[in-house]
């Protein structure tokens, strides 16, 4: 029979091997934060700026299924529920898509103009060595969705 110390130790295993003790532990977080958020606290205006940063590490983070470290963004700096317009975004921050880049966040985008941006280069438009990085992987055993996306050479 094993003891509850090794019991403790499969079942931490079990739970690290399919993701959810991460997700317990990030739940537990975001939860602690809110209830120690004080809504009585009169928050500082928030600049144009840093709405526009917000919205765009936002979307990230739902991309790459963050969803408890945008709440965690979305309770502390006082986002509205609702993200928001991407074509909004888009115009604001005066970024060119083609049809492959509107299929992943804005800010991929941007590093992407910044980083393969060449002498003289103005035009805000993601490189083709980045597009071609970002291409999408079609699951086609129809278990996921048809625009399912992987990042070549980052993790989840």
């Amino acid at each position: 029979m094993a003891s509850s110390g090794e019991l403790k130790e499969v079942v931490k295993k079990s739970l690290e091997t399919r993701g959810v003790l991460t997700q317990v532990k990030a739940r537990i977080r975001a939860e602690v934060f809110s209830a120690l958020d004080k809504p009585t606290e009169s928050r500082p205006a928030v600049s144009n700026e840093n709405v526009l940063i917000n919205e765009l590490i936002r979307e990230y983070l739902e991309f790459n299924k963050y969803h408890y470290a945008a709440s965690v963004l979305a309770a502390e700096s006082g986002m509205a529920k609702e993200p928001l317009d991407r074509e909004f975004l888009r115009a604001e921050l005066n970024v060119v898509e083609d049809a492959p880049s509107r299929s992943i966040p804005l800010l991929y985008s941007i590093v992407s103009h910044y980083t393969q941006r060449g002498p003289g280069s103005h035009q805000h438009k993601p490189s083709a060595a980045f597009m071609e990085q970002m291409t999408r992987e079609v699951d086609m055993d129809g278990s996921g969705p048809a625009d399912a996306m992987i990042v070549k050479g980052g993790q989840r």
